[in-house]
């Protein structure tokens, strides 16, 4: 095996194909699996807690070692899994969730409705990037019932519910639990040697479809390290830098996972008027908060050339941020790469080089702003740069700033950035667009505030019912006249989503990946299994 701690990197524009093939991965069983995906199980910090982060918080994923009260369906939908049913009050501030009465833990005690209570009244007070801001109490009814008690309606609370897993009551010790987890989910944790690797095998007493793997072996090592590893054999997955998509290593397979995560510009939308954050940032951008440079953007820009020149066709283009998602609205994306259109729209708003030099400009105003990225991520910085070189071509100038996360954060309300969103839950387009999160966050950096978008977005975050809240989620990117999307207030630049992408052994059946969920490989492990193992190419 090749160590987590190795400094080894790996070309990315190499497309020599590389003999693969090891002792390793030829002397264990067929029904073990050796894996590195950084995006599912980069090493948690703070051990396998789901309290603490462990598949849920910034990142969500499917935990293993526990039990969730909702799953993924392999369309996205939520489906059942601890639950059973569920219903919400009309006033949407109460949910009760009934459970099946068969669960056990590892330890073989019973799973009951006062395990999942205690597990969200626990995480109400946690220090993790758990949302349970709006929950005021979970109180077991009986042992299979459960009620939620909310602040405040909240739709999209179905998310806190699908992905945080279950702790044992009797036997949670926040201390010491991240690194001796007891769950009921479809795997236990054996043995976890800090900064090298994770050992899960099956729990024989799971409730559901057992996996086809009795053992994963989770390595946590850097990316190009896991190539090198991929490369020897050592791996029967690993996750590699969209950098590597032209790599070929004999015995494995490229597979690329949709994942919606969205890569687009903020924009200022407030002018300068010398105006400052509570932190003392400067607020407004005179050019940014025109809406025809934003719509002349979005609709001049070409998203294909960024998607094939750029992420070498791994992903889709992007107009909306939730274009992939059930909740994405199509009528407020707009027809691209039109230059011409793009510069009649800056004509008509004032917008000419009056001085030859290939910049517009306005009441003496150059259209010319920053577009900060971070400087540590090699994909961002080639995006800034093929958008800058487009905008050039319709008279607007971007000067690129490749610079640290709190430089970023810094002067997020009143230059461009290039953000990456890929969450699944609605809530974030609350977060993202409603005027109440206008302030000293990054959820809104441009400060975005209309009316009739806070109306659609309190509707749809008050609704107990999901498909009316999908048509409300909807309705805020664009109702016809406005919205957040490029066809009304155009409020961002959405480029691309960007797959994830893994090195999978050729022998690996991974079944059909979960609609846009390709950071959580892992999954869909239950439809995981290997294939032709007398195969030639088998390991």
């Amino acid at each position: 095996m090749v160590s987590g701690n190795s400094d080894e990197s790996v070309s990315g524009d190499s497309e020599e194909s590389v003999s693969g093939g090891s002792d390793d991965l030829a002397s264990k069983s067929s029904d073990e699996l050796v894996v590195n995906v950084n995006s599912h199980t980069g090493e948690p910090e703070t051990g396998f807690d789901p309290l603490l982060g462990w598949g849920c918080g910034h990142v969500n994923f499917e935990p293993l070692i526990q039990s969730t009260l909702f799953k993924s369906a392999d369309d996205g939908s939520i489906i059942n899994d601890l639950a059973t049913n569920y219903s919400v009050s009309s006033d949407g501030k109460n949910w009760t969730v009934y459970i099946r009465d068969d669960v056990r833990f590892t330890d073989g005690e019973n799973l009951t409705a006062e395990d999942v209570a205690f597990t969200f009244n626990t995480a109400i007070g946690s220090n993790s990037e758990l949302d349970m801001s709006n929950l005021e109490k979970a109180t077991a009814i009986n042992n299979t019932a459960v009620e939620f008690k909310l602040k405040e309606p909240q739709s999209s609370f179905i998310w806190r519910l699908r992905y945080v897993g279950i702790v044992p009551e009797h036997a949670y010790k926040k201390e010491t639990y991240g690194s001796n987890p007891i769950g009921s989910g479809p795997y236990k944790l054996v043995e976890w040697d800090k900064g090298q690797q994770a050992i899960l095998e099956l729990n024989e007493n799971y409730y559901g479809k057992k996996p086809y793997f009795k053992k994963i072996t989770m390595l946590f090592l850097d990316k190009d390290t896991a190539l090198a590893a991929v490369k020897s054999g050592d791996l029967d997955i690993a996750e590699i830098e969209i950098s590597h998509a032209n790599q070929t290593v004999d015995g494995y397979k490229l597979v690329a996972l949709p994942a919606a995560r969205a890569q687009g510009l903020s924009f200022p939308m407030q002018n300068n008027t010398g105006k400052k954050s509570l932190q003392g940032d400067p607020i407004g951008n005179n050019v940014t908060a025109d809406i025809a440079i934003r719509k002349a953007l979005n609709i001049g820009i070409d998203r294909k050339n960024l998607l094939e020149g750029v992420i070498y066709g791994k992903g889709a283009v992007e107009y909306t941020g939730v274009d992939q998602r059930n909740f994405g609205n199509p009528e407020a994306k707009v027809n691209d790469s039109n230059p011409e259109e793009a510069k009649k729209i800056l004509e008509n708003a004032g917008w000419k080089d009056t001085d030859g030099d290939g910049i517009r400009e306005k009441n003496g105003t150059k259209a010319e702003f920053k577009l900060y990225y971070s400087a540590s991520d090699q994909t961002r910085q080639a995006l800034s740069v093929a958008v800058s070189e487009q905008a050039k071509e319709l008279g607007i100038k971007i000067d690129l700033v490749g610079a640290s996360w709190d430089e970023i954060y810094a002067n997020q309300y009143s230059s461009a950035v290039l953000y990456a969103y890929s969450s699944i839950d609605t809530f974030n387009l609350y977060q993202q667009y409603h005027s109440k999160e206008a302030d000293d966050t990054y959820r809104n950096p441009g400060l975005y505030n209309n009316s009739v978008v806070d109306g659609y977005l309190e509707t749809a975050l008050k609704s107990t019912d999901q498909d009316q809240a999908t048509k409300y989620w909807k309705l805020a990117a664009y109702d016809g006249n406005t919205g957040f999307g490029p066809a009304g207030d155009a409020t961002w630049l959405w480029l691309v989503t960007i797959d994830y992408l893994y090195m999978a052994d050729e022998t690996l059946d991974m079944g059909t990946p979960q609609r846009n969920a390709g950071a959580d490989v892992l999954g869909n492990i239950y439809e995981w299994k290997r294939v032709d193992t007398n195969s030639p190419t088998s390991k």
